[in-house]
């Protein structure tokens, strides 16, 4: 995993990304990873909230709202001369900025010339959200060509269902874009009164799940629930070779 890069990306806002750029980095830390985070949204740096995981805030955008290039330069020139294991929360204000961006620079062949495995993480919503994330899902996949995507359904949203009953992993957008799946990351829905609560405490706290473990705010049953849940998405990620 040492000189990895990993970009989470998705259009749509409120999705989870945040939450997989949390985890993800918390695994790769659990890993004794020389781990430098950072997160492009500026309206919502949740990423960067995390004090724990030191994750760096990069201003993309200027005092106009528009995109400035340069900055995205900036970091590229970080992820291109350092070392370490790196991940990238991005902002769905920036989404189609930064992918336009890799793809007019070709982003990922540079860097994977440099030396660096680079890897997309891209969320896919249940319920109601499972039409748009499944296009933010398809516009990744289709405009970067050249690098594995991991894959994380959240089915916190409701069921990987279409409105016409059918599994998500059964639908055209799923089977045309599946050969360049690294992995598939599930987050399963749980009762939202127990499980839900507290995943919404922690992350309210932005505390990673260490933290909560010696946090007097947590009850006994709060940690062990949030154990469990590191626990699944841990045990999945263990499986994928970065």
């Amino acid at each position: 995993m040492q000189n990895s890069i990993h970009f989470i990306l998705q259009g749509k806002g409120g999705i989870g990304k945040s939450f997989v750029a949390a985890m993800l980095a918390q695994y790769f830390d659990s890993k004794g990873a020389d781990l430098k985070a950072f997160d492009t949204d500026q309206e919502n740096d949740t990423f960067a909230q995390y004090s724990a995981l030191k994750a760096t805030s990069v201003p993309v955008m200027t005092e106009s709202r528009t995109i400035d290039a340069k900055k995205f330069d900036a970091l590229m020139e970080t992820l291109l001369t350092e070392d370490g294991t790196f991940v990238i929360d991005n902002g769905a204000n920036t989404f189609s900025p930064l992918l336009a961006y890799m793809v007019e620079n070709s982003v990922i062949n540079f860097l994977q010339e440099s030396g660096k495995k680079v890897y997309i993480h891209t969320v896919v919503g249940g319920g109601d959200t499972l039409k748009d994330t499944a296009n933010g899902f398809n516009s990744v996949a289709q405009g970067i060509t050249d690098a594995p995507i991991v894959l994380w359904m959240n089915e916190h949203f409701g069921p990987m269902k279409t409105e016409e009953g059918k599994e998500f992993t059964e639908t055209k957008v799923f089977k045309a874009n599946q050969s360049r799946l690294h992995g598939v990351v599930l987050l399963q829905a749980r009762n939202h009164q127990t499980y839900g609560d507290d995943i919404k405490k922690m992350n309210t706290k932005r505390l990673t799940v260490d933290e909560v473990m010696k946090s007097s705010d947590f009850a006994l049953m709060e940690k062990q629930r949030i154990r469990n849940v590191a626990k699944d998405i841990f045990g999945q990620l263990e499986k994928f070779e970065f």
